[in-house]
This record gives C-alpha cells, sequence and structure tokens, in this order.
C-alpha cells in the first residue's frame, strides 16, 4: 500500500532555519559554489547564484570556464568568480573545506568535458544540487550514477525524470493521483540513494529514506508565472544556498520549493526569474527575520 506524501506546511520551526546570529560572519552561513557553463550559457548559473546568495548563503562562486569569463565578470559584483581552465583547476578549487555546497548543471553543456567537471564535483561528496545538464550526463553514465551521495538534490522536471528512470517514468501516474505519483519518486529516492525534487504544477520531494512531501498545485493560478526560463535555475540556486547555510538536502529542497512559490505569488504576473531572488527581502521581513 502507497503512503500518502506529506503536505509541506511552513511553520515557526522551520522559520529557525531561515535566521542569521547577530553574532555570525559570512563563513558561518556557507560558501555555495555553482559551476557555469561556457561563453554564452552562463546566465542559467548566474541566476541561481543570485538565487544563493539572496537566500542566505554567506558566499557564492561561480566557476568559470575561461572562455566565459569576460562574459561573467562583467554581470557580477558580490558574487565571486573562479577560473577554470581545466579539471586540475576544479579538483584544487574543491579541496578548500570552507565549501559547503556545490551545484552543477544549469546551462553545463553535454560535451564529455562537461561529465567530467561532474565526476569532479561528487568526487568530493559535499552537498550537491544536480540540475539541468547534469541530470542528463548522468542519465547517460553508470559512472556519474554510481557516484551520487546521500547529500545530493535532484531537481528533475518530468522529462528529465524520465530520461534518469525510463522504467519509473512509464508507471509516473498524471498530477491528480499525487499519493501513487509520490510512491513512484521514492523508488527512483531509493534506487539513487539521495533525495529527488521533481518539478511540476504539484512538486514531490522524496529521499532515500522514503519521506516524502508534495507542495500542492494552485487552482487558482497563482504560481502559473513560475512557466518562465529560468525559474528552475533560480529555485536551483535556493537549493545550494540552503545547503551551504547546513540544512539537511530534505529540508533544504522542501524550504526553497516553498520560497520559491511564495515568491512567485507575492510578485505576480509579468514575473521573470530575476524577479524571483529580489522578492526574498519582503518575504524574509514578513515572517520577522
Amino acid at each position: 500500500m502507497s503512503r500518502e506524501p506529506r503536505i509541506f506546511m511552513f511553520s515557526p520551526l522551520m522559520q529557525q532555519h531561515l535566521q542569521k546570529a547577530a553574532d555570525a560572519h559570512k563563513y558561518t552561513h556557507g560558501h555555495a559554489v555553482i559551476v557555469t557553463g561556457g561563453a554564452g550559457r552562463t546566465g542559467a548559473a548566474r541566476l541561481a547564484g543570485r538565487g544563493a546568495l539572496r537566500i542566505g548563503a554567506g558566499l557564492v562562486t561561480l566557476v568559470v570556464p575561461d572562455d566565459a569569463v569576460a562574459e561573467v565578470s562583467s554581470q557580477i559584483t558580490a558574487i565571486m568568480m573562479s577560473p577554470l581552465g581545466g579539471i586540475g583547476d576544479l579538483d584544487g578549487l574543491l579541496r578548500d573545506p570552507r565549501l559547503s555546497a556545490l551545484c552543477v548543471g544549469p546551462g553545463l553543456g553535454l560535451e564529455p568535458r562537461q561529465a567530467d567537471i561532474v565526476a569532479a564535483v561528487l568526487a568530493r561528496a559535499r552537498p550537491t544540487v544536480l540540475d539541468a545538464d547534469a541530470l542528463t550526463l548522468i542519465a547517460n553514465s553508470s559512472r556519474l550514477r554510481q557516484s551520487l551521495h546521500p547529500t545530493c538534490i535532484l531537481t528533475p522536471h518530468e522529462g528529465e525524470f524520465a530520461r534518469l528512470f525510463p522504467d519509473l517514468a512509464d508507471d509516473l501516474p498524471d498530477q491528480s493521483r499525487i499519493s501513487a505519483r509520490a510512491q513512484v519518486l521514492r523508488s527512483a529516492a531509493a534506487r539513487v540513494g539521495c533525495t529527488v525534487l521533481l518539478k511540476g504544477p504539484a512538486t514531490l520531494v522524496a529521499d532515500h529514506t522514503g519521506q516524502a512531501w508534495v507542495h500542492p498545485s494552485s487552482p487558482d493560478g497563482g504560481l502559473s508565472w513560475l512557466a518562465t526560463a529560468g525559474s528552475g535555475d533560480v529555485l536551483a540556486g535556493f537549493c545550494v544556498g540552503l545547503l551551504a547555510r547546513g540544512l539537511s538536502p530534505m529540508l533544504a529542497a522542501n524550504l526553497a520549493i516553498h520560497l520559491h512559490r511564495s515568491a512567485a505569488r507575492q510578485f505576480g504576473p509579468g514575473l521573470i526569474a530575476e524577479d524571483l531572488p529580489e522578492v526574498l527581502p519582503a518575504l524574509f521581513r514578513d515572517m520577522g527575520l
């Protein structure tokens, strides 16, 4: 018998995870690292970086291929940058013990070199968000799939889920059957041994222990403006920012979804992805943070 997923409800206890201590410093709140794609493909990772910084990560660094350094450096201020000449550069950067959480995939590309980048990120076994192109690379590589670990969050939409889990996707019911849908997601999370966030009108989260949460669809259409380019990249940034702050993958995923949706509701019609991080300060003030 399938178990009902729990509906995610934001609570004062969860609010405590978003507060910052008065005597803290930037490293107290974590250092998030996001790997960008090459020239002309860095926008997605820059959106993720802005989301990570706004959600409270103490520092955010974009790892940028040499051919995209000028493109990125002209677009960032508080976000830092580390040039990437080769895998050796990435390995050297990731040895820094102060790096709290990693994100790879937004705008990354699907070339063989990019699979090596995903492998290098996973080899550090730090809390990691795997999104977009990283999911396709994992779907096509048993080496990468076997490198997944319990502090990973995978963030597929239905198409990416079908590439990752083609047999399970055949059994994935439509949005009207949430309990059965959650059961399929539990099987996927158990198979890869980490947390899986399945995006959609009703967004689901499951982890390898069998826990599952649902963020219900919005019958009033209040979330429809999230259907815009780059929205998922910002969500990935929210996830890695919360991981950097020390939250568990399950809690980071659920809080990221909650804040992502709350920002969309607060902004309303006309929303584009760039707006989502900029709504967070008002949301946090409303929470009393």
